[in-house]
């Protein structure tokens, strides 16, 4: 089903390499009260790698719809434009991805410790993190977001 679109004139979208179909806008780490907040795009028809959420979390679903997989492809649910989801920590290993149109979802990481993603191989192997350190660097290596100045 096809959703309004959510304006990103303002998002600057970036990648990672051999992360395939999702790009990102880093929007906090805040290591104090162990929350990094996230804006995550992932492409239509298509899924991200298998990984595990390390922290307890929050989604939002700003655009299309959040498609969600077990580690063998079984789709596992569907989270529609508007869906206010809560998880915790150490769950099943899973991928992700957008429905017929780019998905769009705000990620709250909340009580990260270190780690926020496990990212795993097709034998559910850890083979990279993304903690709080590695966030710190993505947000500071980003391009500003517009001013919110008034003159």
């Amino acid at each position: 089903m096809t959703t309004l679109p959510f304006d990103t004139q303002n998002v600057h979208w970036n990648t990672i390499p051999g992360i395939d179909h999702l790009a990102y806008q880093v929007l906090a780490v805040d290591e104090t009260k162990r929350i990094v907040d996230i804006l995550f795009k992932f492409d239509a028809d298509a899924k991200i790698v298998l990984h595990r959420h390390k922290a307890d979390y929050i989604t939002f679903v700003l655009q299309g719809e959040l498609r969600i997989y077990q580690p063998n492809g079984t789709l596992k649910e569907i989270r529609p434009v508007g869906s206010y989801v809560t998880g915790t920590a150490d769950g099943e290993p899973h991928t992700e991805g957008g429905g017929d149109q780019d998905v769009i979802a705000f990620f709250s990481n909340r009580n990260v410790k270190q780690v926020v993603y496990e990212i795993l191989d097709e034998n559910q192997n850890t083979i990279a993190t993304f903690g709080i350190a590695e966030f710190k660097a993505l947000l500071a290596a980003q391009a500003p977001p517009p001013s919110t100045a008034v003159a």
